[in-house]
């Protein structure tokens, strides 16, 4: 099994994708904090399907994180996310220091509003500049003709085709279904926080996703399904942070289906985790 190759700083990453081009290769990038599962491999593979060459970046961002928040516990695995990747044929992989990315005298931040304003914001207000500056940083340091993003993350997706469009960035941002569990729960690295009780409780999101997307099919009223939803998941113990319904391009409010393409959203911590989901109707 080939091990990827591995580029530490911004000069090596920039030499390697510069050799592929002179021979015409497609790049594709698929940006990811590590701890890597089957949603990442997901990404892999649909990036290898349409690339030449495919680089996966590593790196927890700090700026994302705000100082009560899980950085420091953040999982990581090198070892396995690196023999992963090796499974999957990727080319390279981008793993730098935060020195690297954020050198001393950093002193510029992208702040996204559109899609970025409410839901996320609301709940973690540094969030989305924190996401922006370091995926605007990774695209133009790789300058990728593909960028793959997963759904579970339906907001950050929307900012980041936004901030693509907004800056005139040659890529294509690419955004893939969301991989779950056979009990419906959507994966993510958070998950390994779970513990046996909270992971039996954490289905109910989806599971309220359906059933309100069911509801608002048959043209009961949004405000009525959502305030039942939301009951439902604060019983099964959740501390729910929103769950809404938005115009699944605009991320702007609905009332119903004739608004426009639908998209629920859900976020709410239940122990010490934070999940978040979507399904769009």
């Amino acid at each position: 099994m080939r091990r990827p190759k591995i580029a530490r700083t911004v000069k090596a990453l920039r030499a390697a994708i510069a050799a592929w081009r002179n021979k015409g290769a497609r790049i594709a990038l698929v940006p990811t904090m590590g701890a890597l599962h089957d949603g990442h491999v997901s990404l892999v593979r649909l990036a290898r399907r349409h690339a030449t060459r495919v680089v996966v970046s590593i790196f927890v961002n700090p700026a994302q994180f705000a100082p009560h928040e899980d950085f420091a516990r953040y999982p990581r695995s090198w070892k396995a996310d690196l023999a992963a990747l090796a499974k999957e044929k990727v080319d390279l992989v981008f793993a730098p220091a935060v020195e690297e990315i954020y050198p001393t005298g950093f002193a510029t931040k992208v702040i996204p509003a559109g899609p970025a304003l409410g839901l996320e914001t609301d709940f973690r207000p540094h969030f989305f500049a924190g996401v922006a500056t370091v995926v605007a940083k990774l695209l133009i340091e790789a300058m990728p003709d593909l960028a793959y993003f997963g759904e579970k993350d339906y907001q950050q997706l929307l900012v980041i085709r936004r901030l693509a469009r907004d800056l005139d960035l040659p890529v294509k941002i690419v955004g893939a279904p969301i991989v779950r569990e056979k009990d419906g729960l959507a994966l993510s690295s958070r998950n390994f926080y779970l513990t046996p009780a909270e992971r039996t409780a954490a289905p109910t999101l989806h599971r309220t996703l359906k059933q309100c997307a069911a509801a608002i099919k048959s043209g009961e009223p949004i405000d009525a399904i959502l305030a039942r939803g939301r009951r439902e998941i604060e019983a099964a113990g959740f501390k729910l942070d929103y769950l809404a319904a938005r115009h699944a391009e605009t991320l702007a409010p609905v009332a119903s289906v004739k608004d426009g393409p639908v998209r629920l959203l859900v976020a709410a911590k239940i122990g010490a985790t934070r999940l978040i989901d979507n399904l769009g109707i």
